[in-house]
């Protein structure tokens, strides 16, 4: 096995080339080509057909039993990126307590939400899952936490600078991931689309209408998320609403078994309507959007439900988001990711003697950035970039090795 590549590498290469075999015969590639064709003809005509695909940065030859999209989500879930979401929060930090939702289990809730959407409305669910499996690969430790302090600190450096876990993402996926021994995942337009723009903060949305006429420089990651346009396809459409129905009722429900909630008093007013408990919350919102999307080239709400998701998401944010107990521990997260940003920043400062440095946690750092495909391209990219590509790529039991390797010695 060569230095250069890890067991992990050589597996997924392996999977890359599921249906690439000389052992399927001609007539077998024609019988799956003419079933891949039929089920693009009985999509809905609002949905994104497999063969009407803008296709990859670099062409391939999609001559194999998967359709594109197929092989997208295939790449997805066999990237580093994707395993290290099982270690990483989605808003509690509770290692202990196996039953609070981790972002790898969000993220597989926002696959099922979007396709059982998706396969009502008739729309490409290949598409929808491979979206929904990657969405969220560009989250940081600790969650929302995470990315308020990168972006913080990217500011104080350079103004100009900022990270949202959206546009980094795509960044992962197209550069820091490798496949085959080349760097990025090549991954489709639609599929990246889908990734960059599928953000589910917005509270107020109603209705989504596919932006259609969006480019390849539109799905920059350098484009901040205020300026950045919608979705390009209904099936990006319906995963960002996804995102938003994946966590409403499931983050009241770890608040209770966090303790988070302390008594009745403080549980979030869930609108009238909308059930009694996740599950419930889940059909109520479900429906409305399959009700109100059916055979319409938008995904949309009714105004009662939308009013309902609105109002709900705001009491998570007073009750859950900015309960004490969330607060003290987002003042902990602060003080490790601003303790290991300031210590890698001066270390990419000096390459050659964070080498050398008596921590490991230094010298792993430095080697990253010395095998960083931006840096071995030469390419001019900030050096407080490198910091934050690498602490974000981190799981929440890392980043704390990390901090106490370097702080706590």
């Amino acid at each position: 096995m060569s230095d250069n590549l890890s067991f992990q590498d050589l597996y997924a290469d392996s999977i890359a080339c599921i249906g690439k075999s000389d052992k399927i015969s001609e007539a077998t590639r024609a019988k799956i080509k003419m079933l891949q064709d039929q089920k693009d003809k009985i999509l809905s005509v609002n949905a994104t057909k497999c063969s009407g695909s803008r296709g990859r940065v670099d062409p391939e030859s999609d001559g194999d039993i998967r359709n594109c999209f197929e092989r997208d989500m295939g790449r997805i879930i066999y990237s580093q990126a994707f395993r290290r979401l099982k270690h990483k929060t989605q808003v509690f930090f509770n290692p202990a307590n196996d039953h609070i939702c981790s972002r790898l289990e969000h993220v597989i809730y926002v696959d099922y939400i979007a396709s059982t959407i998706g396969n009502a409305l008739n729309l490409n669910t290949d598409l929808i899952r491979a979206i929904a499996l990657g969405h969220d690969v560009g989250h940081t430790p600790f969650g929302h936490s995470g990315e308020r302090i990168l972006n913080k600190k990217l500011k104080e450096i350079d103004s100009k600078l900022y990270f949202e876990h959206e546009s980094n993402g795509l960044r992962v996926l197209n550069i820091l991931e490798k496949r085959n021994g080349k760097d990025g995942l090549n991954l489709t337009f639609e599929v990246r689309d889908g990734i960059i723009s599928h953000c589910g903060e917005y509270y107020s949305e109603r209705k989504l209408e596919p932006c259609r006429d969006k480019t390849e420089e539109d799905l920059s990651y350098l484009i901040p998320k205020k300026n950045r346009k919608g979705p390009a396809t209904l099936e990006g459409c319906v995963v960002r609403f996804a995102d938003k129905i994946a966590y409403v009722g499931r983050d009241i429900e770890d608040a209770l078994r966090t303790g988070v909630i302390a008594n009745e008093f403080d549980v979030p007013v869930v609108a009238d309507g909308m059930g009694s408990s996740n599950s419930e919350i889940i059909n109520f919102l479900v429906q409305d959007i399959i009700e109100n999307s059916m055979d319409k080239g938008c995904i949309m709400m009714s105004d009662h439900a939308g009013d309902a998701l609105e109002h709900t998401l705001n009491e998570n944010v007073s009750k859950i988001y900015r309960a004490q107990k969330v607060q003290t521990y987002e003042k902990y997260c602060d003080v490790m990711l601003e303790g290991l940003f300031d210590a890698f920043y001066q270390a990419v400062l000096n390459l050659e003697m964070a080498k050398e440095s008596k921590s490991s946690s230094i010298r792993k750092f430095a080697e990253f950035v010395t095998n960083h495909p931006e840096y071995k391209a030469g390419i001019d990219t900030p050096l407080p970039i490198y910091v934050s590509d690498y602490i974000a790529g981190m799981t929440d039991s890392f980043a704390v090795s990390c901090f106490n390797e370097m702080y706590k010695s």
